[in-house]
């Protein structure tokens, strides 16, 4: 079942779902208990903790960050506390339909792509969210049409992943063999530039990635570009702002924004060596904070340790064989 956003019609958010704050509670006054604590944060369903107050908000509704992880969503299914970083919203019955979490999940993907519209510096408030607007797919009289969005969240649902590879037979590493290596020996590093989404992706749309910890960097997508911006072979993206050295691998065809640096292999090597070598890169985040950004000229000088051949190269061989014996590495 394909998307086809093109008939899709603007709705006030707050003409759809009635939107309630979360109420602050410190992490001194928050007792043991199996309450859901929902926090502005940007993974784990937003679940921060578990605190022994009572639930001040209901479930199948969502919550939705207007500070810290600013524009994070979450269909919520059970009752919870939320911060006061979060607002809570209800589905209003003037929609004459029953809410669910397949339209819950929905719109939690809709919300998500008003995001980049909001920063730590630009707060998405309680007047702002009532007044946003989000395109939905619509029935013949201009209602949101529910039971569409429903049935593709239900297509989308898969069969769980299996593997043959067993934890018995991983490769083994011996990082005390490993041989230093220069980033910018083997990798030629681009900045990423900065682009615009697009609200209504059109046909000829590309991927937009940015430096984010979740979702492979994926940000959305990028009607007017220009073509020598695209990148077009399969590659590495390593972010900064706060999510120094997060690296993603990416097949080709799409556009990095300014917090990232590309990674363009200078001989051919396999999606399996590359996200080894990506997992390698990750650990340099430590060395990394907000007054310390992690430059593109930085990411070339980074020196790693990697598995060698006698020659004294990097043994890009090994490193496929290794990330292909893990579980689930045989659907790499």
């Amino acid at each position: 079942m394909s998307l086809d956003t093109s008939e899709w019609k603007p709705f006030i958010l707050s003409d759809l779902f009635d939107i309630r704050k979360g109420k602050r509670l410190t992490s001194a006054d928050q007792t043991e208990g199996d309450t859901l604590y929902i926090g502005a944060i940007d993974s784990n369903n937003g679940v921060a903790n578990h605190i022994g107050q009572d639930a001040i908000h209901e479930g199948n509704t969502i919550s939705l960050s207007y500070n810290g992880s600013v524009g994070e969503a979450f269909y919520q299914p059970q009752p919870f506390w939320a911060t006061d970083d979060v607002n809570v919203l209800y589905f209003r019955e003037e929609n004459n339909h029953e809410f669910n979490k397949y339209i819950g999940l929905f719109i939690c993907g809709i919300l998500r792509q008003e995001k980049y519209r909001f920063s730590y510096g630009r707060k998405w408030t309680l007047e702002n969210m009532n007044k946003t607007v989000i395109y939905l797919p619509a029935t013949n009289d201009g209602s949101p049409d529910w039971d569409y969005m429903e049935s593709y969240m239900k297509t989308l649902h898969h069969k769980p992943l299996t593997t043959k590879n067993k934890k018995e037979n991983i490769v083994p590493l011996h990082p005390a063999e490993w041989k230093k290596f220069r980033v910018g020996d083997l990798f030629e590093c681009q900045n990423g530039k900065m682009y615009e989404l697009s609200n209504e992706p059109s046909n000829d749309a590309i991927e937009y990635y940015t430096s984010s910890e979740c979702n492979n960097g994926f940000a959305g997508y990028v009607n007017e570009y220009n073509e020598k911006d695209v990148i077009n072979v399969p590659s590495l993206t390593v972010g900064s702002r706060g999510n120094d050295a997060i690296t993603y691998y990416h097949d080709g065809k799409y556009i990095a924004n300014q917090n990232l640096t590309v990674l363009i292999p200078k001989q051919q090597i396999s999606k399996a060596a590359m996200l080894f070598f990506a997992g390698v890169m990750r650990t340099e985040k430590y060395k990394y904070s907000y007054g310390r950004l992690m430059s593109k000229e930085k990411v070339c000088e980074t020196i790693l340790k990697l598995p060698a051949t006698k020659e004294g190269l990097p043994d890009w061989n090994y490193m496929e064989k290794y990330i292909k014996s893990l579980p689930y590495g045989d659907r790499v």
